[in-house]
C-alpha cells in the first residue's frame, strides 16, 4: 500500500475506535436515540448534498428503499442499540460485543436461504469468538473490582450486533447508487428518521432541553458528526477501492483495542483479567474468520478466467 492508503487506514483505526468514547460523552446529557438521530441527520445531509452537487445522479425509488432498509438495520438497530447500551455497559466492553459482527454474519449467511456455506476454519473462528462472548458476559461473575455487567445492556448489544449483521448481509445484494458515499448519505438520513421515531416512542423528547446539554456533550456530538460519520466513512469508502480488502478488514479487530485503551485511560474504566482474556479470544476468532475469507477470495481471483487471461 502507498502512503495515502496507510494514512487512511490509521485514520479508520483511530477514529472508529474512538467513537465508543465519543458516544459516551454526548449521552451523558442527550438522550441516546435523539443523539444518534442528530448525528446522522447532520452528517447524512452533508454527505448526500455534497455528492449530489458533485454530479451524482438522483437516486431511484428502489435505491431509496434499499438504503432505508440498510440505514434502519445498521444505524438505527446497530448504532442506536450501542448508544443506548453504553448507558449501562463500559465503552471498552461494548466495543467487544460489537466486534462480534463478523461472527454473526457467518452464522446468518449460512442459515439464510441461498446463503454461503462457511469453511471449517471459518466455523472454528466463530466457535472461538462465541467462547470469547461467554467469557465477556461472565455468567459466573468472576470480576473482582468492577460490578457484573448489566444483562439488559448485554442483550441490547447482542441485538444491535445482529441488526448490523443483517443489514450488512442485505447490503451485499441490495440495489444501491453506484456512488458508495451517496448511498452512505442516504442510509444516514433513513437511519436518523428511524432513531428519531424510536426516541419519540421512548419519550426521550420529554424534558429534553438543549440549554441543559453540557459543553462536553456538544463536543462529543460534534466529534461523532465530523470525524466518526464524516472523515471516518470517507476514508473507509476510499480504502475499499484503493487498498487490499484483507488489509482494510483489520479495522474490525483494531477498533476494539483502541476503544479499550481510551476507555481505560480517559474514562478510567476498570480493565480486569477476564476482559483482557475475552478481548484476546474474540479478536482471535475475528482474525481467523477474516484471514480465512481473504485467502479464499485471493485464491478464487487467482483461479478465475480473467486472472489467467491477464498473465
Amino acid at each position: 500500500m502507498n502512503k495515502r492508503s496507510w494514512i487512511a487506514l490509521i485514520a479508520v483505526y483511530i477514529i472508529w475506535g474512538s467513537t465508543y468514547l465519543g458516544i459516551r460523552l454526548p449521552i451523558q446529557t442527550i438522550p441516546p436515540f435523539l443523539m444518534v438521530g442528530m448525528r446522522y441527520l447532520v452528517s447524512g445531509t452533508i454527505i448526500y448534498t455534497w455528492r449530489r452537487l458533485s454530479g451524482d445522479p438522483a437516486p431511484t425509488r428502489t435505491e431509496w428503499s434499499s438504503a432505508s432498509i440498510i440505514g434502519l438495520l445498521m444505524l438505527m438497530g446497530g448504532n442506536g442499540a450501542l448508544s443506548w447500551a453504553e448507558l449501562r455497559i463500559p465503552t471498552g466492553v461494548a466495543s467487544l460485543f460489537i466486534a462480534t459482527v463478523p461472527l454473526w454474519m457467518v452464522v446468518l449467511d449460512a442459515l439464510r436461504p441461498g446463503g454461503k456455506r462457511a469453511s471449517l476454519p471459518v466455523w472454528m473462528g466463530v466457535l472461538v469468538g462465541f467462547i470469547g462472548i461467554i467469557l465477556l458476559a461472565d455468567p459466573w461473575q468472576a470480576r473482582i473490582t468492577s460490578p457484573p455487567l448489566d444483562p439488559i445492556g448485554i442483550a441490547v448489544l447482542v441485538a444491535g450486533a445482529l441488526s448490523w449483521s443483517i443489514g450488512s448481509l442485505f447490503s451485499r445484494q441490495a440495489q444501491l447508487p453506484s456512488s458508495a458515499l451517496l448511498g452512505t448519505g442516504m442510509e444516514m438520513l433513513a437511519g436518523s428518521a428511524g432513531v428519531f421515531i424510536v426516541g419519540s416512542l421512548l419519550g426521550e423528547w420529554r424534558g429534553f432541553n438543549p440549554a441543559h446539554v453540557s459543553l462536553e456533550s456538544w463536543i462529543g456530538l460534534a466529534y461523532l458528526i465530523v470525524f466518526g460519520s464524516g472523515i471516518g466513512f470517507v476514508a473507509y469508502t476510499w480504502l475499499l477501492r484503493n487498498a487490499p480488502t484483507a488489509t482494510v478488514s483489520t479495522y474490525a479487530y483494531v477498533n476494539p483495542l483502541v476503544a479499550i485503551l481510551l476507555g481505560t485511560l480517559v474514562l478510567h474504566e476498570p480493565l480486569e483479567i477476564i476482559e483482557i482474556i475475552s478481548a484476546a479470544v474474540i479478536i482471535a476468532g475475528v482474525i481467523l474468520i477474516t484471514t480465512t475469507k481473504s485467502l479464499a477470495l485471493q485464491k478464487a481471483n487467482a483461479n478465475s478466467p480473467d486472472s489467467n487471461r491477464d498473465r
